[in-house]
């Protein structure tokens, strides 16, 4: 008995362990937020670049972005319309919620676009 247990522990935790890592590697850090069924993924800010540099969430996400850098950065739409996160300053946030269904390209203004991320938001 005891060896069927810790076999099905094994199991579920490498099942576990392998979805953390699927997950994890495309689509940024993503958590339930408990309310109503929406997930907030968490993009970081450091060395100048986005990390991960592309997410792709379901419409209704909120994509959260941190700033780990020492000086201010922004999270603008390419298009210039669809989301503008003006200064957030080091140690600072900001948060979309992915409301169109469309693949967005942003960059930091203060930057310009070598410090570019694409944001996918899928039905």
């Amino acid at each position: 008995m005891r060896t069927s247990l810790n076999l099905i522990a094994f199991l579920f935790g490498g099942s576990c362990l392998l979805f953390s890592c699927a997950k994890g590697s495309g689509y940024g850090s993503t958590n339930n937020t408990g309310g109503g069924g929406s997930t907030t993924t968490n993009i970081t800010i450091s060395g100048m670049a986005y990390s991960p540099s592309s997410v792709t969430v379901k419409k209704g996400a909120v994509i959260k972005w941190t700033n780990n850098d020492y000086g201010a950065h922004t999270v603008t739409a390419d298009n210039g319309t669809s989301f503008n996160s003006g200064d957030i300053a080091a140690g600072g946030t900001y948060s979309y919620t992915a409301s169109i269904v469309d693949t967005f390209k942003y960059h930091c203004t203060i930057h310009g676009l070598s410090m570019a991320g694409t944001l996918i938001v899928i039905p």
